[in-house]
């Protein structure tokens, strides 16, 4: 007899063999777990599905997409700081001198005789004001091989030499120790050929003589 067969019990209820009778657990709960998460998955689905249709129909993710960043930086642009910056601009135009303002010395680096007299009339008729007018010194005689060299204090760079440059393309700009910021020299190269055009220069002027927007200094993520 086994030691599984209970006492008094044998022939054909008798329990024979050295291993334990396994235990199953009913399939039915496994199963209906199991329909339980599939359903719930695909409702999730079917909604996300169907909003994302409703976006592409109506096209609200591509407008909200679009206004998005648009209205961030409409509500990021400071009138305060604008204006700020027109004003600036403003005052660095008021600055610049006028022709009449400034007073040239007409040089001639060159061999041909009579060219700054020549020079310092146009310039006389443009509204500038004549100072010297005669030969380059030996720093400069035969030594600019361009239009010319526009000279004069570190406080022109901004105002005068600028003003004179609409008058002669090509000119090079540099600065020196004088102190009166509205005197320049005009140092006629060999490279010279004429003023440039009346017309073109006075288009010049009006260009240099408007506001120009100054750089703001804050970066912008837009």
């Amino acid at each position: 007899m086994s030691m599984l067969t209970p006492p008094g019990m044998g022939g054909q209820y008798r329990i024979t063999g050295d291993k334990y009778p396994r235990m199953r657990r009913p399939r039915g709960r496994r199963r209906l777990a199991f329909l339980v998460v599939v359903t719930v998955a695909a409702i999730g689905l079917i909604g996300w599905g169907t909003l994302q249709l409703i976006d592409v129909f109506t096209g609200g993710g591509d407008k909200a997409a679009a206004a998005g960043p648009k209205a961030d930086c409409a509500s990021k642009a400071s009138p305060s700081a604008t204006a700020s910056s027109a004003s600036a601009a403003s005052v660095a135009a008021k600055a610049l001198p006028k022709p009449g303002q400034i007073t040239v010395n007409v040089f001639n680096a060159t061999p041909r005789s009579g060219l700054a007299k020549e020079t310092a009339d146009e310039l006389k008729k443009r509204g500038f004001r004549i100072g010297d007018v005669g030969n380059a010194t030996g720093a400069y005689d035969k030594k600019v091989d361009g239009a010319g060299i526009l000279l004069g204090a570190k406080g022109a760079a901004q105002a005068a030499l600028p003003v004179l440059n609409t008058q002669l393309s090509g000119a090079q700009l540099k600065t020196d120790g004088r102190a009166k910021a509205d005197q320049v020299d005009l140092i006629i190269g060999t490279g010279f050929k004429n003023l440039t055009a009346k017309e073109d220069a006075d288009k010049a002027l009006a260009v240099l003589a408007q506001p120009r927007p100054t750089p703001s200094t804050t970066k912008n993520s837009c």
